[in-house]
């Protein structure tokens, strides 16, 4: 599938909330430097993994450790995240410091 390609969670899936707490480099992407993620639910304590290509937003698809997100549990992978979503927008000004 391609990141192109417009996609929508599975019918009667509740989004979760949770925050990253990691980050893993695997070489990925067009620079080698894609990582994958790992983000903590918030009500029951799973942690779930994902990479860039699951994260929805306009622009550059990263986040960082910490950051609050809301996600999907993949319907065929129980372990993965997907349609995550950035919940603190970062300041601009942030990305020029």
């Amino acid at each position: 599938m391609t990141a192109d390609r417009q996609q929508t969670p599975a019918a009667g899936d509740a989004p979760r909330f949770g925050r990253v707490v990691g980050r893993r480099p695997h070489g990925g992407g067009i620079h080698g430097r894609a990582s994958s993620y790992i983000v903590q639910d918030d009500e029951d304590g799973r942690h779930y993994t994902f990479d860039y290509t699951h994260i929805v937003t306009e622009g550059f698809r990263t986040l960082y450790t910490g950051e609050r997100v809301r996600f999907h549990i993949a319907a065929n992978d129980t372990w993965r995240a997907e349609f995550v979503i950035r919940l603190n927008q970062p300041s601009p000004e942030a990305f020029y410091e």
